[in-house]
């Protein structure tokens, strides 16, 4: 297979960490730099795959609200208000007293 090459500009107390790590190692610079890029790729096409289907279905939600009638927002009462507060601090992880359970008050 035929080799590309690739150039990158950085820091020079950045090249000497790098330079560094890929000795510990016991590699050269070039495959280090090639282990460390294929590594993160595999990582972020993971996660894109796990994620694959809430992206879809945030697309598609997304989509599905473009197409809404702009009608204004009804107004709330102040226990629907308080309601939204109380949930709203749940899915933030705070309990009903405003708290974030497993934290000191």
């Amino acid at each position: 297979m035929a080799k590309a090459r690739i150039t990158i500009s950085l820091e020079q107390d950045q090249a000497e960490r790098i330079r560094q790590h890929a000795e510990r190692v016991g590699m050269d610079v070039s495959a280090y730099l090639v282990h460390a890029a294929t590594r993160q790729m595999a990582e972020s096409d993971a996660i894109e795959e796990q994620f694959a289907e809430v992206d879809a279905l945030i697309a598609r939600a997304e989509q599905a609200a473009g197409v809404l009638p702009a009608e204004p927002a009804p107004e709330l009462t102040e226990q629907e208000r308080r309601d939204v507060e109380e949930a709203l601090g749940l899915v933030q992880g705070r309990d009903r007293q405003g708290r974030r359970p497993g934290h000191a008050a």
